[in-house]
């Protein structure tokens, strides 16, 4: 059987590796390099960026556990530029060989769907290659939102994708949209000494999350100095060769020599398959079935492109299942009610299942358990106490949620993700030990709270 798969990114890449441990002669086309957005600009690049400037607060912190003499540790913009590059090439160059070892054919180009069987393939050089496959993945990603009325240039107004290739850092920046992007580039570049203001339409910052998560972070942003705007929308933008000027919807006037958009993203699929070829969309997105079968029943679709939380490792796992189903191997199908989602600020945030605004929303019965990690021995050993883990469950006692803000909060939430994806019980959960001291006795006494 030949499998097909039009896109190289973390779900594109993941699917054809399994579809050729699987046996499965195996084409993928992509049409820059592999990795997509999460590899190239933004997941990887993101969390390089943010681990120097974590280093960074730790040394200018120093003098607490009694260390001194890196107080006026300075940064070097171009150097972590640097390192952030290099990390990309080599994750890229790794991906590379994987699919050589695996025997992957790869087609450099972009990939269109004459009818449900084949794929015209556009080279980068202009000549035109047709194949037939068996089964189609559809993975060609997303791209930013980018309203007209933002001035969006790439120059002076850019998204996240040009942000993460500037060589020179700017000396302030507005933020447009207050959601992990913004967040996470907004510290970034507030720790360097980059005046930083964000500006977000809902009432808070990380709008899906709980008001008490959110809080936590959003103190810890101001104290850093972030000038933080929500229930705010941007009325007119404005440039010159000084910069940018950012009118709010109350009369407020920013000024930067740079403004970052990150409002959005949407599908990659315009002009992606021929009109006669009817694959179901909504919204924008594909439709697909729980094995990720389009409305075409040998074309298959993943990841940003379709109505699934944009997450690389929802791509993956998407991308998994598709293959399997293609080859028969499939026995379930995709679930997304265990779905981590994770924010790299300091203090980080990560949260599985159903949040309480979702709980209230939806008019469950729930309870919940909190600890706060001030009391715990091993954050205030390391001075990391912002924050607290969050469990939920319902009237049976079921995990069904939980959130965690705080140190290394995107680690610990795996803990609890299994517990959501297995439907255990806060019963269950307090049979297991945790090791003393660390920061996952949090989450056990948090079912003490029960």
């Amino acid at each position: 059987m030949h499998i097909a798969i039009i896109g190289g990114g973390p779900g594109g890449y993941v699917a054809a590796l399994e579809a050729a441990k699987l046996g499965a002669r195996t084409t993928i086309i992509e049409k820059d390099k592999f990795g997509g957005t999460c590899l190239q600009a933004g997941c990887i690049p993101t969390k390089a960026y943010l681990h120097c400037t974590d280093l960074l607060e730790a040394a200018k912190n120093s003098s607490i556990f009694g260390i001194y003499g890196m107080s006026d540790a300075k940064p070097e913009f171009r150097d972590i530029v640097k390192r952030k590059n290099q990390i990309v090439e080599k994750l890229t160059q790794g991906i590379e060989g994987m699919m050589k070892r695996s025997k992957v054919q790869v087609l450099r180009g972009t990939g269109t769907l004459v009818n449900e069987k084949e794929i015209s393939i556009r080279s980068n050089d202009g000549n035109t290659t047709n194949i037939t496959a068996d089964a189609i993945i559809i993975a060609t990603g997303s791209t930013p939102v980018l309203p007209s009325f933002l001035g969006y240039d790439g120059k002076q107004v850019v998204s996240s994708t040009e942000i993460l290739g500037i060589e020179d850092q700017p000396k302030s920046l507005v933020i447009v949209g207050g959601g992990v992007i913004g967040c996470e580039l907004g510290q970034f570049f507030s720790r360097l000494e980059t005046k930083v203001s964000i500006v977000e339409l809902m009432p808070q910052i990380l709008p899906n999350e709980d008001r008490d998560v959110v809080q936590v972070l959003e103190r810890k942003l101001r104290k850093e100095g972030l000038d933080i705007y929500t229930g705010l929308g941007v009325e007119k933008v404005e440039k010159d060769s000084e910069g940018v000027e950012v009118y709010l919807s109350d009369g407020t006037k920013l000024k930067s020599e740079m403004m970052l958009v990150s409002v959005g993203r949407k599908p990659s699929t315009e002009g992606l398959w021929a009109e006669d070829l009817q694959i179901k969309t909504d919204r924008g997105r594909i439709v697909t079935d729980e094995f990720m079968r389009t409305s075409v029943s040998n074309i298959y679709a993943i990841g940003d492109t379709v109505m699934s939380p944009n997450l690389a490792h929802v791509a993956s796992n998407e991308g998994v299942i598709a293959v399997q189903h293609a080859l028969g191997t499939a026995k379930n199908g995709i679930k997304y009610h265990a779905v981590p989602r994770c924010v790299y600020t300091d203090p980080q945030v990560a949260t599985v299942g159903l949040t309480e605004t979702e709980c209230i929303k939806e008019g469950l019965k729930y309870k919940t358990g909190k600890y706060r990690f001030g009391a715990l021995g091993k954050a205030i050993a390391i001075d990391k106490t912002d924050g607290f883990v969050k469990i939920i469950v319902n009237e049976d006692r079921q995990i069904i949620g939980a959130s965690i803000v705080g140190e290394l909060a995107t680690e610990l939430i795996t803990v609890l993700t299994l517990a959501v994806e297995l439907g255990l019980n806060i019963d269950q959960m307090d049979q297991a030990m945790y090791a003393h001291p660390s920061l996952s006795e949090a989450i056990m006494e948090a079912l003490h709270a029960f």
